[in-house]
Formats: C-alpha cells, sequence, structure tokens
C-alpha cells in the first residue's frame, strides 16, 4: 500500500493493523500525521506543544505486539503528565515547567503501542466550552474557522476532526469532552467514574466529576483505546465495575431493544436551537426503525440545587488549585500570569467553606441515587449534547472582563446544559456525530446510560455508526 495523506482516514484499528501486516511502518505513519499538523498548524491551532522529535524516536523503537503499534495520537494540555514535556493547563502560569514523570493513563497509552505527537490546546485550567486560552490563541473549528470547537478538549477534538490523528485523548468535568465531539463531528465518550485511573496525582478529583478519555473518530477506537487504558491503578479509592469481556468486542453485538427515554428542554430552563431538536427527533426515527422503544421522559430532580452544589463544587477546586499555584510561584506571579475569569472563580472558591463543600457533594450524591432510579425503568436517555450548533468564537470567552462574570456564565451554562449530570452521578454518556446542519455544522446527540453501562452504549453506538455512518463526511480543513 503507499503511503498517503489517506490513510490518515483509517482509524486507529485499522492503522495498527496495518503496521502489524508490515504494510505500514510506525516511522511512516508519525511522519505522515507530523506533515497534516504541520499543514493545517496555522489554520486550526489545535497542538500548542509539539512532540514530533521524540515520537520519531518511539516510532523507531515500536514494538509489533502492542493492540495501537505506531498509531499516532495527541495529549490533552491539562492535568495529565508526560515525563520531560511541560502540562500547562492552558496557562501561561505553567508552559514552561517539564513534568518529571507519566500519568498513569500515559503509561498506559505507551504499553499500547501509542506514539504521542504532542499537547492539544485546552482553555486555562479546562474552565469553560470553548478552547481560546490567552496563553496559546484560541484553537478554530475545522468545519468553520470563525467558530468554536468546543471546550475543553476542543484541540484533541478538532484534531480529530480534520483527521490529524485518528483520536486524542481528552478529559471530562462537566462536558469537556463530548461538548467538543458534538462541536468538531466526532465520537466523545465520558466512561463511568473510576473506570480509568487518575493517578499518581490524583485519585477523586474534583468529587469525582472529573474522568479521562479521548475523541476518536470511530466507535471501535472509542471501546479499543477504552480496554488498553480501564482498570483500577495502585491506591485508587474506588473504580467502576469490570466488563465480562474486552470492550471492543461489545462493537457489533447486538444491542437488544432498548427502553430509551428522550427530552430537549434544557435544565436551565432554555429551549435547544431548532437544529439540535431536529438531530434528536431524526435520531429517534432511527432508533425506533432499529426497533428500540422511546418514549418523552426525564429525570425528576432540583435543578437549582444541582447547580448551587456543582458550582461550589468547581470553584473550590480551582481555588485549591491557585493556593497550590501561589505556594509555588508567588501571588504576583498566578495574577500576572492567569486569565482574568480565573482569578475572578478562584477567589469565589476561597469564599465557599468546608462545610459547604461537604454539603455539596451530598447534594450531588442525593441527586445521583434520584437519576439511578431513573433508569430502573430505562437502558439510555437521549438528549442534544449541547444547545445550540458550534456558536462564533469569542461567544463562550469571558475576554476582558472585571469582577462582573454573570452574562459569560450565563451563556456558558445556557449552550451546555445537557452534559454535566452525568458527571455527578458518574454514569457514562457519550455524543454521536449523527446530524449536520444545512451550513455543514455538525451537532451530536448524547446518551446517557446506567452507572457502569458503556457496554449498551458502545452496542447502540455501533449500531447507529453502521445505519448512519459519518467517517465520509470531512470539514473544510482536513488532512485527508
Amino acid at each position: 500500500m503507499a503511503l498517503s495523506t489517506s490513510v490518515l482516514d483509517c482509524d486507529a484499528v485499522a492503522l495498527a493493523d496495518l503496521v502489524r501486516k508490515r504494510e505500514l511502518q510506525p516511522l511512516e505513519l508519525v511522519d505522515a500525521s507530523i506533515a497534516a499538523i504541520e499543514s493545517v498548524g496555522a489554520d486550526l491551532n489545535a497542538v500548542n506543544t509539539p512532540m514530533f522529535e521524540l515520537a520519531r524516536r518511539e516510532a523507531e523503537a515500536a514494538s509489533a505486539d502492542a493492540p495501537f503499534v505506531g498509531v499516532p495520537y495527541l495529549l490533552k494540555d491539562i492535568r495529565v503528565r508526560y515525563a520531560g514535556v511541560p502540562t500547562s493547563d492552558g496557562s501561561a502560569l505553567l508552559r514552561d515547567r517539564p513534568a518529571e514523570f507519566d500519568s498513569e493513563i500515559v503509561r498506559r497509552y505507551k504499553r499500547a503501542g501509542l506514539i504521542c505527537l504532542g499537547k492539544t490546546n485546552a482553555p486555562e485550567f479546562g474552565l469553560t466550552a470553548t478552547t481560546e486560552p490567552r496563553a496559546f490563541g484560541p484553537t478554530r473549528n475545522p468545519w468553520d474557522l470563525g467558530r468554536t470547537p468546543g471546550g475543553s478538549s476542543g484541540g484533541a477534538a478538532a484534531a480529530v476532526a480534520a483527521r490529524l490523528v485518528p483520536l486524542a485523548h481528552g478529559s471530562d468535568g462537566g462536558g469537556s469532552i463530548r461538548i467538543p465531539a458534538s462541536c468538531c463531528g466526532v465520537v466523545g465518550l465520558k466512561p463511568t467514574r473510576g473506570r480509568n485511573p487518575l493517578g499518581p496525582d490524583y485519585g477523586d478529583l474534583m468529587g469525582g466529576l472529573v474522568v479521562e478519555h479521548a475523541l476518536t473518530v470511530s466507535v471501535r477506537d472509542c471501546a479499543a483505546l477504552l480496554d488498553a487504558t480501564a482498570g483500577p491503578d495502585l491506591g485508587d479509592p474506588y473504580w467502576a465495575p469490570p466488563p465480562t469481556r474486552p470492550f471492543l468486542q461489545e462493537v457489533g453485538s447486538p444491542p437488544g431493544a432498548l427502553r430509551i427515554a428522550v427530552s430537549t428542554q434544557g435544565h436551565v430552563g432554555s429551549a435547544a436551537a431548532p437544529e439540535c431538536v431536529q438531530a434528536v427527533a431524526s435520531a429517534t426515527s432511527l432508533l425506533e426503525s432499529l426497533g428500540h422503544h422511546v418514549e418523552e421522559a426525564e429525570p425528576d430532580y432540583d435543578v437549582a440545587a444541582f447547580r448551587r452544589a456543582f458550582t461550589a463544587i468547581w470553584f473550590s477546586n480551582l481555588a485549591a488549585t491557585l493556593a497550590g499555584h501561589v505556594q509555588d510561584f508567588g501571588s504576583e506571579a498566578v495574577t500576572s500570569a492567569c486569565e482574568p475569569a480565573t482569578l475572578i472563580y478562584g477567589v469565589r472558591g476561597k469564599h465557599i467553606s468546608g462545610a459547604e463543600y461537604v454539603g455539596a457533594v451530598t447534594v450531588l450524591q442525593k441527586i445521583a441515587r434520584t437519576v439511578a432510579r431513573f433508569f430502573q425503568r430505562f437502558d439510555l436517555w437521549l438528549t442534544p449534547t449541547v444547545a445550540t450548533p458550534p456558536p462564533p468564537l469569542g461567544f463562550l470567552h469571558p475576554g476582558p472582563v472585571d469582577s462582573d462574570v454573570r452574562p459569560f456564565a450565563r451563556r456558558v451554562k445556557e449552550f451546555a446544559p445537557y452534559t454535566p449530570l452525568a458527571n455527578a452521578t458518574g454514569q457514562p454518556a457519550i455524543s454521536l456525530p449523527l446530524h449536520w446542519t444545512d451550513e455543514e455544522l455538525p451537532v451530536g446527540v448524547h446518551f446517557t446510560a446506567r452507572f457502569g453501562g458503556e457496554v449498551t452504549l458502545l452496542r447502540l453506538a455501533a449500531q447507529l455508526e453502521e445505519a448512519r455512518p459519518w467517517r465520509g463526511r470531512r470539514p473544510p480543513v482536513c488532512a485527508a
């Protein structure tokens, strides 16, 4: 097979198979991805920290028996460490501080044969649903360069959508994998709480809201990567129930006739845009044609209490993060390096007491039990992923703010009302690219399953991918 950029239109499972058959060499594959990144780098600004020479050295030493041998990927530049490479958290404060060790999930990526080409752009400390950090500049959506790719895993989603790599690491504390998956037209799974490790730095991060996984071009890549990374690490405070067989074996297995609840009303009282309602209606018709039972229903819980508790946990964790940086760098350095909204939210977090934090955790745990009872009636819950197609750059970014960030906060809340609940309950949820607008902008649909229910999500996702394939759609900014 002659190597060309069209190779990059393959998914990761297919690429690894080509390497094992010796039809491709890992170094050839890595060089093809590097060339793709360089060709669209100025347009997308998806990769903020290239690791090209390190990747080439790893490709030359690749082991042929790994499941993803020679496959290039990208690592989100938030929290996760790669030895010798800075983890900036999207902030100028940390952009020149190399990590001293690998995070556990990076160790598992390496064991799986994946080769990291660099770090992807993310908003400062992952705080918003767009990727426009002051330190690195905005990442642009490959479907429309004037629009956001979503956030906080926006660089990862843009890179995968543009076929720079077949998969890219992401993290999700309120929708940060699924939101950019919707905006960029790729697959984004938030696994069950505790499915993937957060060590060695963290055991429970933000009260269990945050999980790690990836953005992928195919469902089978999503499943195969989960097989490579899932499972407890030493010292984990808890972990997800193990599957009975590899997740990849579930892809193509019949999901059965599922009971699926559907709703489109945003959980802050605002209605979804017509395009997002249409995406859900179209998905509903497809599901019914495949033999699933779909009915309008949604969990009944105290939305106002949820929002207060969720915000308290986010702000107090940000305050703790900034306090640690003040110890390391000093107050003046933190104040001058960090963005205004980060500092404002950090101050608000400092005023949340320990008792209030514990109360917020308790509220979310009670809501999780309420939602779990809803899933005794239904196998899945279908909603839009976000409330509008990807908005213009700047709309979800606070900009040069003073003490009033309420308009910005309201815009983010109204744009992404559907995704945070699964972070609070720990349930797995996935965004699938099943719909495009008349302007050729992707609109994802969002499925939530029971705690530990990735099998149901992956079986259904594979069935939908077969019924309505999306990989043939390529954005205007595309390497393949």
